[in-house]
């Protein structure tokens, strides 16, 4: 079997499989994907296959489920620590990947975030399970904006080229000496969470620029994709104080000085005096 021929039918699975799975997810949920979205999504795992195809062939063990029971927080609060990892064994050596759909650059400009994940997973692998490590990676499979250009216009040659040029495996350095404070920050997050304790981040937090994203602030790669932040007063701030910069125009509306009571009562006033009588109303809808 030639190559090109092996490639066709490995993506005409790949296909067929992620039909399937859509399928299945709209009978469970009653919902379904956009067509959008969903060429977005199959375009994300195609690509995914076609860079990293050595990576998808030797992978020995998938969705490896790692736990780490037994915590306990600062106040008193059991916890277990969970992930789920993709273990690669070849020519005598293990690694171990982590699959994210984030940004490679991000992922590269905020390595403390993946790090610290990584650390607690190869902990429990290695000392828990007993098992060899000799490398850890995140996989970033969201497309850089090369490669969606690319899709966007067809090209065949300039999409080549983008792929060529997308790097989304990112390794990440094992420390032992930072699992047990990552390990109590974990805690932390139980406690607050139980307690109901969920403050949001400064104002000046979300000015900040996001390493590893050209021109995005925080409050609009992060906060704007969280269903709360019209109840965010740290949102809401930034919203103001940035109205022409912040690209969320419809909390704008919220957040403008609201009319006086007595301009409210005056419209409420006009709007019940042209008001049709209820006799109105009712020959308005009667069936004729």
């Amino acid at each position: 079997m030639s190559d090109s021929t092996y490639e066709q039918e490995i993506e005409a699975f790949i296909r067929e499989v992620f039909e399937q799975n859509c399928e299945e997810l709209r009978l469970d949920s009653g919902n379904a994907i956009t067509p959008d979205v969903k060429q977005l999504a199959m375009n994300q795992v195609l690509l995914y296959w076609r860079v990293l195809r050595e990576v998808a062939e030797n992978v020995t063990d998938t969705e490896v489920r790692l736990s780490l029971p037994g915590n306990e927080t600062s106040c008193g609060r059991d916890y277990t620590i969970e992930g789920v990892v993709d273990i690669l064994r070849v020519n005598d050596r293990t690694i171990m990947y982590d699959i994210k759909t984030h940004n490679a650059d991000f992922v590269r400009a905020n390595l403390d975030l993946y790090e610290d994940q990584l650390n607690v997973y190869a902990h429990i692998w290695q000392k828990l399970r007993r098992q060899p490590l000799d490398e850890m990676a995140v996989i970033a499979t969201d497309l850089p904006d090369e490669v969606r250009d690319a899709l966007a216009s067809g090209n065949g040659e300039q999409l080549s080229y983008a792929l060529g040029q997308w790097q989304p495996l990112v390794p990440i350095k094992f420390d032992p000496h930072r699992v047990d404070e990552t390990i109590h920050e974990f805690g932390k997050i139980v406690d607050a969470i139980e307690d109901g304790r969920f403050i949001p981040p400064p104002v000046e937090k979300l000015q900040e620029q996001i390493p590893g994203k050209h021109n995005i602030r925080f409050g609009t790669h992060i906060c704007r994709n969280c269903d709360a932040r019209f109840s965010c007063a740290s949102y809401r701030q930034y919203a103001w104080l940035g109205r022409k910069q912040v690209g969320d125009r419809a909390i704008m509306q919220y957040i403008e000085d609201p009319v006086s009571d007595a301009e409210q009562e005056t419209w409420r006033d006009a709007n019940l005096e042209s008001s049709s009588s209820a006799e109105d109303l009712n020959a308005d809808f009667s069936t004729k």
